[in-house]
């Protein structure tokens, strides 16, 4: 099309018949798309300023997370053109394909903003920035990014072509801001009901923490015969057990690989599987979809797991620990990982529970950068203490430590469900109001 013209064939891009009134627009008629500015350019002998900028991580679904935002040198004389607008619409270029056009409308925050490559800035002109905002979560939106999509393994990004060419579902003025008011109502109390789920898990969470750390430090028989333990986070101990260091109950302790070794550049459809916090957080080693060549896999091969290998997530916040398990494929670490290979003084299961236990988070949080868990490396992990107990006393800890979490487990379970739940509502409330299927007569 070469001028303005509504779309007319709305069953051919899977919408509903609109209302009266309802149009659909191409995005490259009501808006215009800045693409961003891309990190690591050579500016020598260029005049720059340091300003801050957003990426991928900064622009989540319906919210913008501000709390670390990076900065880069731009040239002075590209400042305005990468330089953000309030009324922006930011939406993701891609990467997994869930972050895939989510964004949310800038209202200058920070300025001056610039963003980076990976992150479109929508500039709307036939249409309100909130509608927009709203249109791009929706079902049709979501299908046609994902129909339009250059895909990687699980990894997806779209072009800034493709998107200009998005159809927009543009209603009455009048409709259009009853429906947008009517959506701030309903997803804030969803949202509402959402973050008091999420925490009610936390408290869940610290509850079963404070069950374990009782039971690795203490065991369960009343009576036991206690000993002072030399060091300051766990005082007292069975009088039978010992304390040792991590690099004294491991074989070895071997982080990812460091630098280029695995991009998305290298990953193929099928062969060796690589490991990452997609695992580790779920426990389930049967998801995800990354493989490298076997033979990139033998240049790696010091990465490679086995099962009983305990896997530690060494970037965000400590506590995800998954034990590789007998059926899992095999496979490497990615650099966000760090392996541990046990000796046999401790069962894997149990170092996993210990290493969820508060002794083991608040020695971290001594160490770790800031205070704030952020990073974890192999000297932090090789210098912690540990309260171990004979290993055949670890299986009968392991099973009580199962026994009495059960039901903690079992709802944190039934409240993440719940929650999946009610973000389904919340995104097919919001496909239903963008296409015209909500009558607010009825609705109120």
């Amino acid at each position: 099309m070469s001028s303005e013209t509504p779309v007319t064939n709305t069953a051919g891009l899977g919408l509903p018949p609109l209302p009266s009134g309802w149009q659909v627009k191409r995005l490259r008629f009501i808006a215009t798309v800045q693409t961003g500015m891309a990190k690591g350019k050579d500016l020598a002998g260029e005049d720059t300023v340091e300003v801050p900028y957003l990426r991928v991580a900064n622009v989540q679904d319906g919210y913008l997370d501000l709390t670390d935002v990076a900065t880069m040198p731009v040239p002075v004389r590209d400042l305005d053109r990468y330089r953000l607008q309030p009324g922006d619409v930011l939406m993701n270029e891609g990467g997994d394909f869930d972050k895939l056009g989510r964004g949310h409308v800038w209202h200058g925050q920070i300025e001056p903003c610039i963003h980076q490559n990976h992150v479109f800035a929508v500039r709307p002109h036939g249409v309100s920035p909130e509608w927009l905002n709203a249109y791009t979560g929706s079902a049709p939106a979501q299908f046609y990014f994902m129909g339009r999509a250059k895909q990687s393994t699980n990894l997806a990004s779209i072009s800034s072509s493709n998107l200009m060419e998005l159809p927009v579902v543009v209603p009455t003025d009048d409709e259009r801001d009853a429906l947008l008011a009517f959506l701030d109502s309903e997803t804030a109390r969803i949202g509402a009901l959402i973050e008091k789920k999420l925490r009610f898990i936390e408290l869940l969470h610290e509850k079963r923490q404070r069950l374990v750390t009782q039971i690795v430090t203490t065991g369960i028989r009343s009576g036991t015969l206690l000993k002072e333990s030399g060091v300051c986070w766990f005082k007292q101990i069975p009088a039978h057990w010992c304390v040792k260091r991590l690099r004294h109950v491991t074989q070895s302790v071997k982080a990812g690989p460091f630098g280029s070794s695995l991009t998305k550049e290298v990953y193929v459809s099928s062969g060796t599987r690589v490991y990452g916090q997609e695992q580790v957080i779920s426990g389930d080693f049967a998801l995800g979809d990354y493989y490298i060549d076997d033979s990139l896999a033998g240049e790696l091969s010091q990465y490679r797991v086995r099962p009983g290998d305990v896997l530690i997530s060494c970037v965000g916040t400590f506590g995800k620990i998954a034990v590789v398990p007998i059926s899992a494929e095999p496979g490497v670490i990615n650099p966000r990982l760090i392996r541990l290979r046990l000796n046999s003084l401790v069962d894997p299961c149990y170092l996993a529970e210990i290493l969820r236990s508060s002794i083991v988070f608040e020695q971290f949080q001594l160490w770790s950068r800031g205070g704030t868990l952020d990073v974890i490396n192999v000297g932090t992990l090789n210098s912690i203490f540990l309260p171990i107990p004979p290993p055949e006393e670890q299986i009968s800890l392991l099973e009580q430590i199962r026994v009495r979490s059960a039901k903690l487990d079992a709802l944190v379970y039934q409240t993440e469900r719940s929650i999946e739940l009610l973000r389904e509502r919340r995104a097919a409330l919001i496909t239903a109001a963008v296409t015209g299927q909500i009558d607010l007569h009825e609705a109120t």
